[in-house]
Order: C-alpha cells, then structure tokens, then sequence
C-alpha cells in the first residue's frame, strides 16, 4: 500500500515539474522583438501529417510591415508513410504586418509555388494553397531567437 502512494507522489512531482519545464518553454517563446532571426515550426495538412521548419533572418522591414526569407523543409510524418519519410525542401518568404494579427507567406517547394494566410491565436491558423491543389490547413509556432 505505501508502495502506490510513493509512486503516486513521485508521479505528482514529476507531473509538477513537467509543467515547469513546459511554462519556461512557453515563456522563451515571448522572447523580446529584435531579433536577429525567425524559427518557424508548423503541421500541415487535416491530420497535421507534414511537419514544416524554417529558419528565417529578417531582410526587408519597414515600420508597417516585417519581413523574413530563409530555407524551408517539410517532411511527411504521418503513418502512411512506406519508404521512409518524404521530404520536400524550399524557401519562404514571410510578411507580418506590425499593426495585425495576421501572416502572410509565400512557400516554394520543389519548384511549386504555394501561398499562406494565417491569423494569429494561440499560433499561426491558416490554410496553404498551392497551384492546382486544394487548400489544406497550416499551423505555425514562431520563436524569436537571437
């Protein structure tokens, strides 16, 4: 009987210190304006099956409007996938309107073209549409880092 309410205390701080660890993360994640680059993380799709990262660097800002390009990858992550994960590398090129909640980002991925619109929440929600193909949802977590 002690044995189970030792497990359960153990498993309560370990619980509580998960939480610790989750709100310094989120906390890191209001970094200050400034800085000298963007890390971009994202789930595409109805299933959140392709994941996309990003590194961008600021290069075209105006007092209204910011503005990001740099390399993208997305990599299909969902169950289906048979000869190991399929991946699909770019760039983007990322516009944010200092006095709006709203994104905007232009996506190249193997020499496709695809555009994005997103507002702002909790993260980035929007959709992703590339030429000839349905659009398909897109969230997306930015980190400033320095």
């Amino acid at each position: 009987m002690r044995a189970n309410i030792f497990l359960g205390t153990k498993s309560l701080k370990a619980r509580n210190a998960a939480r610790a660890i989750l709100s310094l993360a989120l906390s890191l994640l209001a970094a200050p304006a400034g800085a000298d680059s963007l890390q971009i993380v994202g789930y595409s799709g109805y299933l959140g099956e392709w994941e996309l990262t990003a590194t961008v660097r600021e290069d075209g800002s105006t007092t209204t409007q910011k503005e990001y390009s740099g390399p993208v990858s997305m990599k299909h992550v969902g169950l289906c996938t048979q000869d190991g994960p399929e991946e699909k590398s770019g760039e983007i090129r990322v516009q944010m309107l200092a006095s709006s909640s709203r994104m905007e980002a232009t996506i190249w991925l193997d020499g496709v073209e695809c555009g994005y619109q997103g507002v702002l929440s909790d993260f980035y929600n929007g959709t992703i549409n590339c030429s000839g193909r349905e659009k398909v949802p897109l969230k997306l977590w930015i980190k400033e880092s320095r």
